[in-house]
């Protein structure tokens, strides 16, 4: 089956642009841009595919002719030379750093070829590029499928019709709600959803869950030749899963290892996009920095794969309501996937909000800069009364809106803070993360 992705709007916007640029797709291994591509490929006359794991691809980029290597490509790929349209795709392109810097001279010497290349952990490739071709290239980045692509992928388009509608109707917030607590189960992998449309059944799963896991284990582990590294490694690997709050370095997952191990350990795990560090922030002004200085959490590609690593699946089959499952952080680990997925053209990280004294701590479980706003928002079910750490948020900033994402329906409503700050609260059902922004500007407009 074919699942709809919202890139492909994008790659439809790139291919009209005369101004267009090389474009390289990235983002982690599995999260179908292999498959994205293809699609889009019905868009040309001519489709060349090259996968540089494929030592006879490789080859081609041996040469810094343009004219040879696509000339080559058509060879190749059996297909005849014309003046009609072509997509070059060079796919696994981090197996070269010189094709990644050949890209440039696509740009300026053959316009007329559409070049798409795509890598899993080319974040590995471009430290060892000494002149990357900055400002010759364009980028997208894919996620794992989001709430409105898995509504796509499972065939929801009663659903999917209501979620765009403004606003939405106070009946259908039920069955939102339940199809969202089942995105939240099987998560947005492109292999998992395609096998669960096809079989209906979570406990099949299991095995493609397991096989992603394991090859995200082992590509991880090809980037270091020392023994003590990689038992480093494997152990944050094995041990993150765990960790449910902010983690500290040193001691990682119970063990004896010490900070900068650990550190460098999850650093290089974090360029694979598999597990990042996310990192709190005290701006209260743009722009949003993040404070290195102070203890990160995790988050991980996927929530769904989360989860099996996890062995929840099961027991998640019988929660109706997962605002308080795992104190929360099950929930708060998916509204962060799909805000990241917001972000097609940007290497983007989510923020939370950290203020750290002596007799009082506080901590906001995200923000979000939205134009000159630094926007609080807060994963909960609680009352509005019980926002402590959002109040002292709204407090200190210079502006009156902040947002609540939770079980309950939509409104906006006036609030006030113990320090008797009026201010602006949004409450956005957990089901509309992924449409934020356009939340956010109806409510700066209120």
């Amino acid at each position: 089956m074919s699942i709809k992705r919202n890139a492909y709007s994008k790659l439809i916007a790139w291919k009209k642009d005369e101004f267009r640029k090389p474009l390289l797709l990235r983002g982690a291994r599995q999260v179908g841009k292999t498959t994205l591509v293809r699609a889009f490929s019905k868009e040309f006359d001519n489709y060349l595919e090259l996968n540089l794991e494929k030592e006879k691809d490789l080859r081609l980029f041996e040469t810094d002719d343009i004219n040879i290597i696509i000339n080559s490509a058509f060879l190749l790929t059996r297909k005849i030379p014309s003046n009609k349209s072509t997509l070059l795709f060079i796919d696994e392109i981090q197996e070269s750093p010189k094709a990644i810097q050949l890209l440039r001279y696509f740009y300026e010497e053959r316009p007329d070829i559409y070049v798409i290349a795509a890598g899993s952990l080319l974040e590995f490739a471009l430290r060892k590029i000494p002149n990357f071709p900055v400002g010759r290239i364009d980028y997208l980045y894919l996620h794992p499928l989001n709430f409105v692509e898995f509504l796509n992928a499972t065939q929801n388009e009663a659903a999917l019709e209501i979620i765009n509608t403004r606003p939405i109707p106070v009946f259908t917030h039920t069955i939102l709600l339940n199809l969202f607590h089942e995105y939240l189960i099987i998560g947005g992998m492109p292999e998992v959803v395609v096998n669960y449309v096809k079989n209906k059944n979570i406990s099949l799963l299991a095995k493609t869950y397991k096989n992603i896991w394991q090859a995200y284990k082992d590509d991880v582990l090809k980037y270091t030749s020392k023994e003590i590294d990689r038992k480093v490694i494997y152990h944050v690997l094995e041990s993150a899963p765990f960790e449910s709050d902010r983690i500290k370095f040193e001691g990682f997952g119970n063990s004896n290892y010490r900070s900068r191990e650990v550190g460098e350990a999850l650093r290089l795990v974090d360029l694979t996009k598999i597990i990042q560090l996310i990192y709190p922030s005290t701006s209260l002004l743009p722009p949003l920095q993040s404070d290195l200085k102070k203890r990160p959490r995790l988050q991980f590609l996927d929530t769904g794969l989360l989860n099996q690593v996890l062995s929840l699946q099961g027991e998640m089959l019988l929660i109706n309501d997962f605002s308080n499952y795992h104190k929360g952080k099950i929930m708060q680990h998916l509204v962060c996937q799909e805000i990241i997925s917001i972000h097609e053209d940007e290497n983007f990280k989510p923020h939370f909000w950290v203020r750290e004294e002596k007799d009082s701590n506080s901590e906001v479980d995200l923000l979000y800069q939205f134009g000159k706003y630094i926007i609080p928002i807060e994963i909960k079910s609680g009352p509005k009364g019980t926002l402590k750490s959002l109040h002292q948020f709204i407090e200190r900033t210079n502006h009156p809106f902040a947002v609540r994402l939770f079980a309950g329906n939509f409104s906006i409503e006036k609030a006030i803070t113990p320090g008797k700050k009026e201010y602006l609260l949004m409450n956005l059902p957990y089901y509309l993360a992924y449409q934020l922004p356009d939340y956010l500007t109806i409510l700066i407009n209120q």
